[in-house]
């Protein structure tokens, strides 16, 4: 595994408050990495330090293998807090600006408005954008140095369901290019739809990393419905569950693991019982991000 970015026991004080406590962990190559947790968890302070924007307490980070410089910095492109564009200039004009201060070449600016399926309104005033519009020429300045990390914090923030939805789909097309992505972001749900890997940060410490392709194994739970008296019964009966819940017109089965669906219904057509509805329900990230707060809590 290629490792884009180590970090080792990263810590940062603002007085008495820890703002993160002993961080650590590994971001492979090709990954879009989502940080997770609610406000105040240390996930902005983690990628200030990550671009030098705030100083670490003690700890360390490399990135590439490498520790953290000034030609290093020049590998990643990023999105911190919006970016501040002039209202009255061209989506061009902003970005021959942004080229010149990071030293990029200005034949990128077509073919990045192009990515960012900005270029039909190049011409156009940044005043005249819609906020999801704006996001995406924020993008695409940090795209123009053609960077090998993206870091985007909370890159869905403050979007109509539209916004997110080209957000969205414009990191997967990102990531699709082999670049590493790294965000921040409490849309548990975007992140599911739009991360490989993703950790849990409360209160400045790490409670939970891996991928989110696990979160969905394991044991699921069915939603049934049939015409029958005695499904309750029979479904409690079934050896291959581990609990039966009535949930309105629904009885809620939660499988053992490795059972599934099919199995449950071959079960009931066994015993003369044809199923009206029969859904399949795996863990949401939402569900695994709750329980992992709650453990916490208890821990």
């Amino acid at each position: 595994m290629d490792t884009v970015l180590s970090i080792k026991n990263l810590t940062k004080h603002y007085g008495r408050v820890k703002a993160l406590n002993n961080l650590s962990l590994d971001v492979a190559r090709g990954n879009v990495f989502g940080i997770l947790g609610p406000n105040g968890s240390g996930k902005t302070t983690t990628l200030g330090i990550l671009l030098d924007v705030i100083n670490k307490t003690s700890g360390e980070f490399a990135w590439f293998g490498q520790p953290p410089s000034k030609e290093v910095r020049k590998r990643i492109g990023a999105i911190l807090e919006t970016p501040i564009f002039y209202p009255y200039l061209s989506a061009t004009k902003n970005l021959q600006i942004v080229a010149k201060i990071k030293g990029a070449s200005v034949e990128n600016i077509d073919p990045v408005l192009k990515r960012v399926e900005l270029y039909e309104r190049r011409h156009d005033k940044f005043r005249t954008y819609s906020l999801g519009m704006k996001q995406r020429l924020s993008i695409a300045s940090a795209l123009l140095c053609d960077p090998e990390v993206m870091i985007l914090d909370e890159p869905t923030n403050g979007l109509d369901p539209q916004g997110i939805a080209e957000i969205r789909e414009l990191i997967k097309e990102i990531a699709k290019d082999g670049k590493t992505i790294i965000l921040a972001s409490h849309l548990l749900d975007e992140v599911q739809k739009v991360c490989s890997h993703f950790c849990v940060l409360k209160k400045g410490n790490l409670i939970y990393t891996g991928s989110v392709e696990d979160v969905s194994k394991g044991a699921v739970t069915v939603e049934v419905s049939a015409e029958d008296d005695d499904l309750s019964e029979i479904l409690e009966a079934y050896e291959g569950s581990t609990k039966v819940e009535k949930d309105g017109v629904h009885h809620l089965v939660s499988l053992k693991e490795g059972k599934t669906a099919t199995e449950l219904n071959a079960y009931l057509f066994s015993k003369g019982i044809t199923v009206s509805h029969l859904n399949t329900q795996r863990k949401s990230l939402e569900k695994q991000f709750l329980e992992l707060l709650a453990e916490s809590d208890n821990a």
